[in-house]
């Protein structure tokens, strides 16, 4: 019998520790005493199975012997997908995700592997094991990089879906780097890629990329909607029915016209999502997502009006929100800019709704609210009040805001964020107090040891 380290050796090694026959360990371990001779003599391969329980048979930790199982059952031999599968999902399952990687890339040269291994890459994904998924997407994808496939364009959307979080230079990055894919994903998960797109651009105030976005998803969600409006439902994708798509396709274009100051455009694109005649015999999904819209439409008439310096505006629009819980943190980040648009006082208003002005998951009527839209839209919620309080002289509460806003605008790495608030600070920085001085220093030093703003000093 072999005693170099490998397996097998490891085993051998173990029996003469407590010496212990082959008979022994294999009523311990509950593999066939013939099977575990022939495995120690080298004479039969080790299946995933067996080595789980040689290795619980051991006491030793589970996956322990997984680095050795690839260097002699997958690299020094032929790669077996009846040896590999179960690796690879064993590996995922203990989160041992440096041997699955490893084991991975070594197929990586067979471009037969590509669909086995994708298709346990969307099995894991499905199971919420994204990390594990991610590892093998980038292997399918970069074993097709050269192929103009439908597979290779779903790998960088879940890619992209994986690697949003909180980081908005990231976001960016991998908003820019999955975009020329997204026409090449096959047509049920286009739409919902299109939106996913589209929020990330929210968050990062892209808004003539968010607007060609929005006209894009509208234009293909038509053509769906016509072609195929009575097969909803047949289908896992799209998520909603076609006519959200194309609503919120108007949503996006009037919110885009908003922005740039145009109200009479931005009016016009609320009339079309607010009284969507077209639909014919809506489902009961489909009404409750006019009904969603139609209170959207209502809410965004007052806040335009709010924004364009329509008196009364902000009255009325307070009053609308007021029994519509999920509206008014959104309200109140729109109400803010206003007052300090045109120096209305809102204190009344901010006391009223003071439970509202924390980060928190959002929801609405369709679902949870994007988490980079909310956290982005919480960041200049906070800049805002500062604001506010500044201008109000109210100096240790603006100051203390601003800085809120700040650790945020650090946090999820916005630019623009950063720099807002540091331009405030420094105009109102006489007015700090010694502990507000501190603080905001500490925020410095976290600003200069972010990549982009690394910087060596000349000696």
């Amino acid at each position: 019998m072999e005693t170099t380290a490998t397996i097998r050796g490891e085993i051998v090694r173990y029996l003469q520790n407590h010496r212990m026959t082959i008979n022994q360990f294999a009523r311990i371990s509950g593999i066939n005493s013939g099977t575990l001779s022939n495995i120690l003599n080298g004479n039969r391969p080790m299946s995933m199975h067996q080595l789980d329980r040689i290795t619980e048979g051991m006491g030793l930790e589970e996956g322990h012997f997984y680095e050795l199982y690839i260097t002699e059952s997958i690299f020094h031999t032929t790669p077996d997908w009846r040896r590999l599968g179960p690796f690879l999902e064993r590996c995922a399952e203990l989160d041992k995700l440096d041997c699955l990687h490893k084991a991975a890339r070594m197929t990586m040269e067979n471009i037969n592997y590509a669909p086995m291994l994708f298709d346990m890459a969307e099995t894991l994904f499905n199971e919420e094991k994204r990390e594990a998924a991610a590892l093998l997407y980038e292997c399918v994808a970069e074993c097709e990089k050269f192929q103009y496939s439908e597979r290779l364009a779903l790998c960088q959307y879940r890619l992209f879906v994986i690697g949003l979080g909180e980081n908005q230079e990231e976001n960016l990055q991998k908003a820019v780097y999955f975009e020329p894919y997204i026409d090449r994903l096959d047509d049920m998960y286009q739409l919902d890629a299109y939106v996913k797109l589209i929020n990330v651009n929210i968050s990062l105030q892209r808004w003539d990329k968010i607007e060609a976005l929005g006209k894009r998803m509208g234009h293909k969600a038509k053509i769906h909607y016509q072609q195929n409006r009575n097969i909803f439902g047949a289908y896992e994708y799209p998520k909603k029915p076609f006519i959200f798509y194309i609503l919120y396709s108007y949503l996006i274009q009037a919110s885009s016209h908003q922005e740039r100051g145009d109200y009479d455009n931005a009016f016009y694109y609320v009339s079309l999502y607010e009284n969507p005649d077209w639909i014919n015999k809506p489902s009961e999904e489909a009404s409750l997502i006019m009904e969603q819209f139609k209170e959207w439409a209502e809410a965004n008439r007052y806040m335009y009006g709010l924004m364009s310096g329509q008196p009364d505006a902000l009255n009325r629009y307070v009053d609308y929100v007021d029994s519509r819980e999920d509206e008014i943190f959104l309200a109140l980040c729109n109400i803010m800019i206003a007052a300090n648009r045109y120096q209305l006082h809102i204190d009344h208003i901010l006391d009223r709704y003071k439970e509202h002005l924390v980060f928190k998951e959002r929801q609405n009527q369709l679902g949870k609210v994007n988490d980079q839209v909310t956290i982005n839209r919480y960041t200049r919620l906070l800049a805002e009040l500062g604001i506010y309080y500044l201008n109000a002289k109210q100096y240790d509460r603006g100051l203390s805001y601003i800085l809120d806003s700040l650790a945020y605008s650090i946090r999820i790495k916005s630019d623009n964020g950063m720099l807002r608030c540091m331009g405030i600070f420094e105009q109102f920085r006489q007015y700090a107090s010694e502990e507000i001085q501190k603080r905001y220093n500490e925020f410095i030093r976290d600003v200069q040891k972010l990549s982009v703003y690394a910087w060596s000093p000349l000696v």
